[in-house]
């Protein structure tokens, strides 16, 4: 028996997701109190311009909002624009791959209509094979559209926040902080509690049909996972194409060749640059942190449901992954209040700090959260399914497998601010071997990623360790979770990055002061490593779901043993650990045919529109936006269609011990390249960014900007932009998504597959 009642449960789960959406929305509010069009009186019929005077701002002038308001505007439509072609696209896709799932699910008992004996207990009988591929498609689509839908919130959210950024930030530091952290706390418990909220309707609505059968309706919920991930990795190839082709145009034209600041209105490639951080960075972060979150409490609920939680149908127990999400929810609400309400930022000095404890206050209240959620809804003792036999399992083995998980993320997001953050030594010693030229800087940045693999790899080993040993593969999914747990804190981090980045971006063009410039760069650098540290999250946890999901697959294709040894399965590690290279081989390529497109047209302007470089003319952004947005959009498709079709190609043709060594090796290699190449981009852009600044005096010995170790930063920069925006970050969605496909096909696979094999 548990602590928690079944009915208390039900309350407690949709109450933490509505609190949350609420919680999003009060931030939502606060923001949309700061006006950006130049005439409208607030409520008390005082014009907004009083309340924001400060040294010396020429405030009478009204042109400045008026200016900010037309770049959000613009801004917003390009990223809304690009968004919609993007899902155009991707809902041919996603119809069409509902309807495969449909015909493979289906054809394993030949479409029979007939009750089967279940798969892990033969003397029972469970729902045909049908009705799990009705459902799965069902579940399937639904992940898809949370998981459109989180990208689009994310990314209306933060084209609505960026100028307010901008105008707060001309009454200091403090305020325009607190404008981009709101923001991007209303995306990140958007996200949480929507994801939840979701599944846990899904879960009571197929309960309806399922009955007592919670094996297959826990099999059909996997569908989910697979929806979420899949169109986070169009979101997150798509969107990473588009950013980093304008980003790369923009600075090797604008920055080397002609000697503009960033960001100036006079470079036709600034908007699509500004559109990019959107597209890219929030929307494909807000997809992919989401398909995480969802294919982790599904592999944690398929190994459930084949455990005595589902056996003996304690669905306290059973819901225990959905209860660590809901005070996941609650530890993070708490934690934001930390950085709005309860510590005001005063300086530039206090922003990175002030983003750090976040981290580290999530963390503590998550684990008090975890410790009491383990207690009041765990039996005290349990068995957990593993490969074939019941485990027997404790409670405080189950809390201390999520807090392993939730310390392992934490230590690999440190570990990601030392190796990115330009404070620490890596990067000062990357910004000072530009002093030699960019081949020296690309050779110290190349070994920075590569040496900061060693800590997060330990760092995942260990936990995989620890909550294998306690609770195998049920052990695993919940350390992912606990990893994810914090997720709307993560987020808001994450987030508020390119809120920053794109409120720079806005100034500049604005025509703003220098000091009002210097400000939104602060909040920008810190930005940087704070995107860093959730990449570093995004791929830890990506690590251990994957893991997890590959053992609900292996048990439910009941593959007794993965013998390395066996021809089968070494010829499929050996492929898998060439599939990371393949595509980001295409991904990489992708940027750069992209670039030289941008680049070609942002000097035939430069080169042929009269009066654009002394600023009388303003440049064509149209076109920039243009070029972007089909190459994103034609690029996106080889990299998506490899990840997508290996698993079913390996599966029906080799069969599932093959395609057990595909999983096994993609994961492995993965792992290392998307965290080498995440921080390897980190560094060279804060390198730049460090010699930019000049705040101290190894940095001013290195700049001004425009000097030759400056130049050598920007090439540094420019190479590193597809690493940690498009290669990088993508892969992680590759290690799961191929893993949750693999599971969710796994009933045709283990009944139909390895054709190949049968005819020889």
């Amino acid at each position: 028996m548990t602590l928690l009642p079944d009915l208390a449960t039900q309350i407690i789960i949709p109450a933490c997701a509505i609190v949350g959406i609420a919680f999003a929305l009060v931030q939502w509010l606060l923001v949309s109190k700061v006006k950006i069009s130049a005439h409208q009186p607030d409520a008390k019929g005082v014009g907004v311009t009083e309340a924001l005077i400060e040294e010396g701002e020429a405030l009478a002038d009204h042109s400045v909002v008026g200016k900010c308001a037309d770049i959000q505007s613009a801004i917003s439509e390009g990223a809304t624009s690009f968004l919609y072609t993007e899902y155009q696209y991707v809902g041919v896709f996603m119809v069409s791959f509902a309807i495969l799932i449909f015909l493979f699910l289906g054809s394993v008992e030949g479409f029979s209509t007939k009750s089967q004996p279940c798969v892990y207990d033969k003397s029972r009988l469970c729902k045909p094979a049908l009705a799990t591929a009705v459902f799965s498609t069902i579940s399937f689509l639904l992940g898809a559209v949370t998981s459109v839908i989180s990208g689009f919130l994310g990314m209306k959210i933060a084209t609505y926040a960026n100028a307010r950024t901008t105008l707060e930030a001309r009454k200091g530091v403090g305020k325009a902080f607190i404008v981009a952290f709101r923001s991007g706390a209303v995306m990140g418990f958007l996200l949480a509690a929507n994801g939840l909220l979701v599944l846990y309707i899904a879960i009571n609505l197929f309960k309806l049909y399922y009955g007592e059968d919670w094996e297959g309706l826990f099999e059909s919920i996997t569908g989910y996972g697979l929806g979420g991930s899949s169109m986070a990795l169009f979101g997150r190839v798509g969107g990473g194409i588009y950013t980093k082709a304008a980003d790369v145009g923009a600075d090797l034209v604008g920055k080397v060749e002609r000697n503009i600041p960033e960001d100036d209105p006079r470079n036709p490639a600034v908007i699509a640059d500004n559109v990019g951080d959107n597209v890219g960075d929030i929307a494909g972060m807000g997809s992919d942190l989401f398909g995480s979150y969802a294919e982790s409490s599904c592999a944690a609920l398929v190994v459930a449901s084949i455990s005595s939680f589902g056996v003996n149908h304690q669905l306290t127990a059973m819901l225990f992954p959905l209860l660590v999400s809901s005070v996941g929810i609650l530890a993070c609400l708490l934690t934001t209040l930390f950085a709005t309400d309860f510590f005001e930022v005063k300086n530039v000095k206090e922003i990175e700090p002030a983003l750090k404890k976040q981290l580290i206050i999530s963390t503590f209240l998550m684990t008090i959260g975890i410790a009491v959620v383990s207690f009041v809804s765990l039996p005290s003792s349990f068995t957990i399914f593993n490969f074939g036999e019941q485990k027997e399992a404790k409670n405080w083995q189950l809390f201390i497998c999520v807090a392993v998980g939730l310390w392992a993320g934490l230590a690999i997001g440190f570990v990601t601010e030392y190796y990115t953050s330009n404070a620490y030594s890596p990067v000062q010693d990357v910004a000072d071997s530009c002093r030699t030229g960019a081949a020296t800087n690309v050779i110290f940045g190349l070994a920075l990623g590569y040496k900061s693999v060693i800590i997060p790899i330990f760092a995942i080993a260990i936990s995989i360790f620890v909550s294998f040993s306690f609770a195998a593969m049920y052990g695993i999914a919940v350390a992912a979770l606990g990893m994810l747990s914090t997720i709307a804190t993560g987020l808001a981090i994450d987030a508020y990055g390119p809120i920053s980045d794109n409120a720079g971006g806005i100034a500049e063009m604005a025509g703003m002061s220098h000091t009002i410039r210097e400000r939104t760069d602060a909040l920008d650098a810190a930005g940087n490593t704070t995107a860093a540290i959730g990449k570093g999250f995004a791929i830890g946890s990506a690590a251990l779901v994957s893991l997890a999901l590959f053992g609900a697959f292996v048990s439910r294709a009941d593959i007794q043993t993965v013998d390395v040894l066996t021809p089968k399965v070494f010829i499929g590690l050996i492929v898998g650990a060439m599939l990371p290279y393949w595509f980001s081989a295409m991904t990489m390529k992708s940027v750069g045919s992209a670039a030289l497109k941008m680049v070609e047209e942002v000097r035939r302007q430069f080169n042929t529109i009269p009066g654009l470089m002394e600023g009388t003319v303003k440049p064509d952004y149209a076109t920039c936006v243009k070029i972007s947005t089909d190459a994103s959009i034609k690029e996106m498709i080889p990299p998506g269609a490899l990840v997508m079709l290996t698993p079913l190609i390996v599966g029906t043709f080799f069969g599932v011990e093959t395609l057990s060594g595909v999983l096994a090796g993609s994961l492995v290699s993965g792992v290392q390249i998307a965290i080498s190449a995440s921080n390897t981009g980190g560094a060279w852009d804060n390198a730049k960014k460090y010699i930019e600044a000049g705040a101290s005096d190894h940095a001013r010995s290195l700049g001004p900007k425009g000097s030759d170790p400056h130049k050598a930063a920007v090439i540094g920069d420019t190479i590193g932009d597809p690493l940690k925006d498009t290669s990088g970050p993508s892969l992680n969605i590759l290690i799961k998504l191929m893993a949750v496909e693999s599971l969710v096909f796994a009933p045709f696979f283990a009944t139909h597959g390895g054709l190949l094999f049968k005819i020889f």
